[in-house]
């Protein structure tokens, strides 16, 4: 089946964008676009149909597409990220989205960001993070419910994102921080877990039988290797820079 990943451009305010657990430095814009523009081809040779959505001034944080929906394979339905910053953020995403989606959304007070929520067949465990509270949370279980998917709450206090600590890059195979969070959720699958010199390595993106891990995991990305996994590295320095990772610079979905 055909499978679409919504990108969004650099935006030049990339430099101001939010940061929780990394200092702030200097961004280097026009290598951060030079490095996005790779990872989208990669995802069109994965057999991605890439769509980019335009970003707009002073969207610092709009790259990082994932925040802003999940698409299921009833509906999609349209987050409410924490950082107030990035709530314009919303409206350009879903405006792709509904034109082949059924769309539900978070409301006030929920706030609900998309690297929060780690999907496995009809399992989806909800990061309760500094982005994502229990508002959202609940809203967004009520949403799925109905549709046969459970929802699991997992407090994330170590690092940003839920899947900042674990990813999935096989069929029932996560990759995981033991350190950033308890492996006891995930007793039911196969785990995998990063060097521990490499505590940003976990968050991975699976894309059909391959895997899109950043370039500076070597020693993590030999574990998978050694799992018998396809990884294809990429440098995303920059992006790395403004607490970015793999999953979050896209929304992919099978086509309806």
């Amino acid at each position: 089946m055909a499978l679409t990943a919504i990108t969004r451009e650099i935006n030049t305010a990339m430099g101001s964008c939010e940061l929780t657990f990394l200092p702030r430095v200097s961004i280097d814009t026009a290598l951060a676009q030079q490095q996005h523009q790779h990872y989208q081809s990669v995802l069109s040779s994965l057999g991605c149909e890439v769509v980019v959505v335009p970003t707009e001034p002073g969207l610092a944080d709009s790259v990082f597409v994932e925040d802003t929906a999940i698409v299921l394979d009833e509906l999609a339905v349209s987050l409410r990220p924490g950082a107030a910053s990035r709530l314009p953020e919303v409206a350009g995403v879903e405006r792709v989205l509904k034109q082949h989606w059924t769309m539900k959304s978070i409301q006030p007070p929920g706030t609900l960001d998309g690297g929060d929520l780690l999907r496995i067949d009809n399992i989806i465990f909800a990061g309760l993070s500094t982005r994502s509270n229990r508002s959202g949370i609940e809203q967004f279980q009520h949403i799925v419910a109905e549709y046969g998917y459970s929802v699991t709450t997992i407090e994330t206090t170590m690092c940003l994102h839920l899947k900042s600590a674990v990813s999935e890059v096989a069929p029932g195979t996560l990759l995981i921080n033991p350190d950033w969070i308890s492996s006891s959720a995930f007793r039911d699958y196969e785990l995998i877990e990063i060097d521990e010199k490499e505590v940003h390595a976990a968050n991975a993106l699976m894309v059909g039988s391959s895997v899109v891990c950043p370039a500076s995991f070597p020693r993590t990305i030999d574990r998978l290797v050694s799992r018998g996994i396809d990884v294809i590295p990429l440098d995303l320095s920059e992006l790395q820079k403004a607490e970015g990772a793999v999953t979050c610079c896209s929304l992919i979905y099978t086509a309806p």
